[in-house]
């Protein structure tokens, strides 16, 4: 399957990426494989509240970057249910127009309950789709709010998905989501107050403090379920890139496998705390060991 991931076959590539998000060691050769072909592709990470129009949007980036001959891989992090674990992975849904294109691979991953707006295997999943020659790989996460920021960390550039009337004038004034955007899309722009909008956002932009080398994140206006405005947003995206220039985007990369060291890191905790940890639980509970000893004795690892 080595041979074949390598050899682009997309079928070896959808196996590889059940071993990656599995965390089965039999993916560790693929990883390695992936990473040794080195980062190409440009990786955008697409963000936004619940019902903007996230993946109508990144189905109409697919059509365009197809039409210019550009192979797109998409990596949608779809929520898991608080209460049975399950997700229904419906992300892809709205991409099935695309299921016959060999140039198009689209995959959906459950978020298991992971804050941020991405799976704990996302990183892993993510490095599998660049190692296959793909142009494009887009990564579009869960709904997310104000402060669920990792899309920022494991992608090149960031696209915010907002759409009109999506709350009052202050929202557009709050950390977090906001200041992770490298390219915002005022979504559904053919709906009223799509010109207010996007004079509050870049009135909240002129706020923060700049310089002459800062990047204000472009306002590009879009209707997704008409194709419209896909382009504006592809240029902006590649004009960021051309910002960034290689040595910004190597430490994007750099802040991409930090973050996936440290996730695979509290992986490992957690799992060693449910495994170990069960008799200790019970004596904090009683009052017979302090919390912060019980923590230190599961990193410790003497039990």
């Amino acid at each position: 399957m080595l041979d074949r991931y390598r050899a682009g076959d997309l079928r070896a590539l959808a196996r590889a990426v059940t071993l990656a998000e599995a965390g089965l060691p039999a993916a560790r050769p693929l990883l390695r494989a992936a990473r040794e072909r080195g980062a190409r592709a440009v990786v955008l990470g697409v963000t936004g509240s619940p019902g903007s129009g996230k993946s109508t949007l990144t189905d109409a980036l697919i059509a365009f970057l197809r039409s210019r001959g550009q192979r797109v891989a998409v990596l949608a992090v779809d929520p898991s249910s608080p209460y049975s674990g399950g997700a229904i992975l419906g992300d892809r849904i709205r991409m099935l127009r695309h299921h016959a294109d060999e140039g198009v691979f689209v995959r959906s991953l459950a978020s298991r309950g992971a804050l941020g707006g991405l799976s704990e295997r996302t990183l892993g999943v993510l490095a599998l789709l660049e190692g296959a020659g793909f142009d494009w790989v887009i990564l579009e996460t869960v709904g997310v709010g104000q402060s669920e920021v990792d899309v920022a960390a494991a992608c090149d550039h960031t696209l915010l998905v907002l759409t009109p009337a999506g709350g009052d004038g202050v929202q557009a004034f709050k950390a977090g989501i906001m200041e992770i955007a490298d390219v915002i899309a005022v979504n559904k722009a053919d709906l009223p107050g799509a010109d207010r909008t996007v004079r509050e956002l870049m009135a909240a932009q002129g706020l923060g403090a700049h310089d002459e080398h800062t990047w204000f994140a472009p306002i590009r206006r879009t209707v997704a379920a008409k194709g419209e405005g896909i382009e504006a947003v592809v240029a902006a995206v590649e004009a960021h890139r051309a910002h960034l220039g290689e040595d910004g985007l190597q430490r994007r990369r750099e802040a991409r496998a930090a973050l996936e060291v440290r996730t695979l890191v509290q992986e490992r905790l957690l799992r060693r705390a449910r495994d170990l940890g069960r008799d200790l639980y019970a004596r904090v509970a009683r009052g017979d060991l302090d919390a912060d000893d019980a923590a230190d004795t599961l990193l410790r690892g003497d039990l």
